[in-house]
């Protein structure tokens, strides 16, 4: 029987831990807010600004898909392809996976933290005096239950930079599909100018082999010297020569386009449909403010949802500066076979401090860490802002000066056909040497070459203004994390309950300081 004493006491404590209960509110730390960037605010995009078009048409698929702008259906399937298989963005989604999992290890905190359950049972045996044999047992079982009471919010605080790396992780899974998007319409773009610079090289080359086989037959018949055929055929073998490096490039690129959409290194069938076309598209208009362009790009989301958990962990080690109060409960049975032990019942039930009063500094220079963390995160979030602005800015800048030599180089590379027209039939009247004619076809072919190439440059450049704006992540957030078979081997591994088939946040979620489950 409980003696009356400790039913009194029992029915004390409730009493006594309440009021402690109800001050359970006070999170020490620092709260997080959004960082300041004071030179975004004046920022007018750079030379973003003057180059967007205004089209009645304009939509925010300008930069949520904006390949699709290139009117290129090999290009969207790619495109797609590539933001579901590739192997970073994979790995990027079981990043994800683990930072749910780390949230909920963050959010169990809140609860009864330890438990405990022990058991054992003891035979021993020998001979008295007597020489008989005797024999005696003991057995005993216990379960130990502490709960530690958030009451400056240390548990709150862990929540909190968790929910952040969650959002983080999300983040930079947006990152990867924009990067996929762009490194995909890059090699795109490479692989037709290459494919484009491939057919004008061998245009010329036959162009000058004909030239080479009628410097032949006029050095045979002697209306011409051997310097015309050597100077004809140096010509034709140079050109030829550009051949296998192009060749070269070309596979090289179809090898890296591979590696993104997860393939084995080869020709891509796909790019059958379209040879030799640059794709081209113009700048939407662009509906948004600087500040907001760089700010939902995902890198710099990312950047800042790290600096938002960092700021919770400042709480976190404030939080060991106080006493932590729990609750602690121990239950024990105990039984033997000695007649003069009796089989017993135990409990304890009652609140437990902890206070780290003579730690040497040592948590308050925990404390200085985290903070000094912080403030390194908090300078890289800067760098990263910073980084964006110049990126967007260079890119805008190489697309605005490429775009206009376009139309140059192609009035150029016109005027370069018709001059080795004209230098080819007055060769064949005898009115000028066949110097003239080498001259022209070199200048074809090099005009030919340069437009080709600056026509690639502006689609790249493009392309690069696309990424600097932060779109082509959208998408992702649709779909699944994780594949059908690799769900299938995870939960063959690991009770992941509904962890795996958790849908993504939509893409017009912001994270919020204070939440504590993911949505």
């Amino acid at each position: 029987m409980v003696p009356a004493a400790s039913t009194r006491w029992t029915a004390r404590v409730p009493a006594l831990l309440a009021p402690l209960v109800l001050c359970a509110c006070t999170t020490v730390g620092p709260d997080f807010t959004r960082p300041t960037v004071p030179w975004l605010a004046q920022w007018s995009g750079g030379a973003l600004r003057p180059l967007a078009e205004t089209p009645s048409r304009s939509t925010g698929q300008q930069t949520d898909e904006w390949w699709r702008n290139f009117n290129d259906p090999v290009l969207d399937q790619l495109v797609a392809e590539a933001q579901r298989l590739n192997p970073g963005v994979r790995t990027a989604g079981q990043r994800i996976l683990e930072a749910r999992a780390q949230l909920g290890i963050a959010g169990s905190a809140l609860y009864p933290q330890s438990q405990q359950v022990t058991g054992g049972v003891v035979r021993t045996g020998g001979r008295d005096s007597d020489g008989r044999q005797t024999s005696l047992w003991a057995a005993n079982a216990a379960f130990d239950l502490a709960w530690e009471l958030d009451f400056w919010g240390k548990f709150r605080r862990g929540i909190e930079s968790a929910n952040a790396a969650y959002f983080a992780s999300i983040a930079q899974y947006d990152d990867l599909q924009v990067l996929m998007a762009a490194q995909v319409a890059s090699f795109y773009a490479t692989i037709r100018t290459t494919e484009l610079r491939l057919r004008f090289a061998q245009e010329n080359a036959a162009i000058q082999k004909r030239s080479l086989e009628i410097t032949e037959r006029l050095f045979r018949s002697g209306q011409e010297s051997e310097l015309d055929v050597q100077q004809a055929r140096s010509q034709y073998l140079s050109t030829l020569a550009t051949i296998p490096e192009l060749q070269a490039s070309l596979r090289q690129g179809h090898n890296a386009l591979s590696v993104l959409l997860a393939r084995p290194p080869g020709e891509l069938p796909e790019l059958g449909s379209g040879r030799e076309r640059i794709p081209e598209a113009r700048l939407e208009v662009i509906v948004d403010m600087p500040a907001d362009l760089l700010r939902r790009r995902p890198d710099v989301r990312a950047a800042e949802l790290q600096l938002a958990a960092q700021s919770a962990q400042i709480g976190v080690s404030k939080a060991a500066l106080y006493p932590s109060i729990a609750l602690a409960g121990s239950l024990g049975l105990s039984a033997t076979s000695l007649a003069a032990n009796p089989n017993g019942l135990n409990w304890l039930l009652g609140p437990a401090l902890v206070w780290n009063v003579f730690d040497h500094g040592r948590l308050d220079n925990q404390v200085l860490v985290q903070d000094a963390r912080f403030q390194q995160l908090y300078e890289q979030y800067q760098d990263t802002v910073l980084r964006a602005a110049r990126e967007l800015d260079d890119a805008a800048t190489s697309f605005a000066y490429n775009r206009a030599q376009v139309e140059i180089l192609r009035d150029a590379a016109q005027a370069a056909r018709r001059s080795l027209d004209i230098a080819t039939i007055q060769y064949r009247e005898g009115l000028v040497d066949f110097q003239r004619v080498l001259d022209s076809q070199r200048a074809l072919f090099g005009q030919q070459e340069r437009l080709v190439i600056t026509q690639g440059a502006v689609v790249q450049y493009l392309i690069a203004v696309y990424k600097a704006m932060g779109g082509g992540w959208q998408a992702g957030r649709s779909r699944p994390v994780v594949d059908d078979p690799t769900r299938e081997a995870m939960s063959k591994r690991s009770d992941w309950n509904q962890l795996l088939d958790a849908p993504l946040p939509p893409a017009s979620t912001e994270f919020l300081p204070d939440s504590q489950t993911p949505p």
